[in-house]
């Protein structure tokens, strides 16, 4: 992607070897990225696998450009990234196999992508053990082939970083400068917020560089993502601080929230964190997640003795404002919010682990290399176990989404028609139907429109088992389905009157 690989980095004493055109293959250490890159999305094709249902938020995202279902309604703190993202083949396709392969092709073609901007700057055995560290946690595995934003986050935060170095090193690199704009550009329409906290350590390496041009490509990049939407914010939200706040309140309050508790609760493979309550998980789940900061703090120290201390430095600074906010003022947890701080993590810590194994003339320490590889092998299992205890669960959920879907088209709730009440999103969107609360999050209508529309087509209300529903449906007909109430409207008449 960059083309400044003669660049020394500012500051450098000792020479690093360069990438220069016409080397072969295997001397840039090309091999190793692809091969990481493919292994990853072979993983995912295989580990997860394409028939894996759509999740609550992704029915959200695909609906926005389906062919399967009206758009869903996009809460305040939603951005449009990943539905342009996808909707190539959400626009005419309603297969979610396809959709699955289209994404992991996509994901493995795009960490390959970000790791080639730091050849030269690391060697390429760090790259190739970074990319595979990352590659290999269950959570990036289980959402890279997931139509949802943090993966590419995380890949636009790694791009952009490593080009912002290449350009303040070589001005003149102008394959860099596109890289800037295109990785800032990808953070900022998958989720702006992540992109403003991310972009912080890069302007103050603009600012400390006083490169001006490298600044406003930043910006511009940025901008792009983030002006759509403010924009979006005056449209449809009533303006920017009305989608701030309303999005803080989506969020439960965006303020002080001391998370690290509920991160490491969802370690175990929740998907979703809220309430973040029991116990904490076994250890030994919890303890890749203690030692990748101390070895990453060990990177940075190897990383002055090596003379790059200026982007191991980077890559730490802009890890560490990606996971604050997840950290420290939000009050629930998922595990995908800290896939960039993970991403960005990923190349420090594999640099201090090959410090660790090897000899300052490359010869390899036999005893520090077998605790090393026994230790991985561990962390690996338990990452494999996690990841297939948590595909079977969500498929599980999913496959019942389906049955629910199924039963309403039995019942004569078919296309067109609006589905309201508890899983109403995912669910209208597995049978094709539109979805609407006149409470909580999502609400985009009142209990007066959803009247009405039962004059017009099929609805139903959707409830927990047992439980009553909505005072508007209540004297609706009730059948039960897979871990729902449905609750049938009358029938509109014909000519559509009640």
């Amino acid at each position: 992607m960059a083309n400044g690989t003669n660049a020394t980095l500012v500051g450098a004493r000792r020479r690093t070897p360069a990438t220069v055109p016409g080397a072969s293959w295997h001397s840039r250490g090309e091999w190793l990225l692809a091969a990481v890159a493919a292994a990853f999305t072979v993983a995912q094709l295989v580990l997860v696998g394409p028939g894996l249902g759509l999740g609550w938020d992704e029915t959200v995202y695909v609906s926005q450009h389906s062919a399967q279902a009206p758009p869903a309604f996009f809460s305040a703190p939603r951005a449009r990234g990943v539905s342009l993202l996808v909707a190539p083949v959400t626009s005419w396709s309603t297969s979610t196999e396809l959709l699955r392969v289209y994404l992991a092709l996509l994901s493995g073609l795009a960490l390959w992508s970000a790791l080639r901007v730091w050849r030269g700057l690391f060697p390429a055995r760090v790259l190739a053990a970074g990319g595979a560290l990352f590659a290999s946690l269950w959570v990036t595995l289980f959402y890279g082939p997931a139509a949802m934003p943090n993966y590419w986050v995380a890949i636009g935060a790694l791009a952009c970083a490593g080009c912002c170095v290449r350009v303040r090193a070589d001005p003149g690199d102008r394959a860099a400068l596109w890289g800037v704009a295109a990785g800032a550009a990808l953070m900022a329409w998958m989720r702006p917020t992540d992109a403003v906290w991310i972009g912080l350590p890069l302007l103050v390496l603009v600012a400390v560089g006083r490169q001006v041009r490298l600044g406003l490509v930043l910006v511009a990049g940025l901008a792009t993502g983030i002006g759509q939407w403010v924009i979006e914010a005056y449209l449809s939200y009533g303006g920017l601080a009305e989608r701030l706040s309303e999005g803080s309140r989506v969020q439960g309050g965006l303020g002080l929230n001391i998370a690290v508790d509920d991160q490491m609760r969802s370690l175990v493979g929740r998907a979703l964190c809220r309430p973040c309550t029991g116990s904490m998980p076994h250890p030994v789940v919890m303890a890749w997640w203690f030692v990748v900061p101390l070895l990453a703090a060990a990177g940075l120290a190897i990383a002055a003795r090596a003379r790059r201390t200026t982007p191991t430095l980077l890559l730490l600074a802009c890890a560490t404002t990606a996971a604050l906010p997840y950290l420290f003022m939000i009050g629930y947890a998922a595990p995908r919010f800290l896939l960039p701080a993970y991403l960005l993590l990923a190349i420090p810590v594999a640099d201090a682990l090959f410090h660790l194994v090897t000899k300052a003339n490359g010869r390899w320490r036999p005893v520090a290399a077998a605790v090393v590889a026994l230790g991985l092998a561990g962390h690996l299992a338990v990452q494999y176990v996690v990841l297939d205890r948590t595909v079977d669960r969500t498929a599980a959920d999913r496959r019942d989404w389906g049955r629910v879907a199924a039963d309403l088209h039995r019942l004569g709730v078919r296309p067109p028609c609006l589905l309201t009440g508890t899983e109403a999103i995912p669910v209208a969107f597995y049978a094709g139907c539109s979805s609407a609360n006149p409470r909580g999050h999502n609400v985009n209508i009142t209990e007066a429109g959803i009247l009405s529309t039962t004059r017009r087509v099929p609805t139903a209300a959707l409830s927990e088992p047992g439980s009553p529903p909505a005072r508007y449906a209540r004297g609706w007909e009730r059948h039960p389905s897979a871990g729902l109430d449905l609750h049938l409207a009358p029938p509109p008449r014909a000519n559509g009157s009640p």
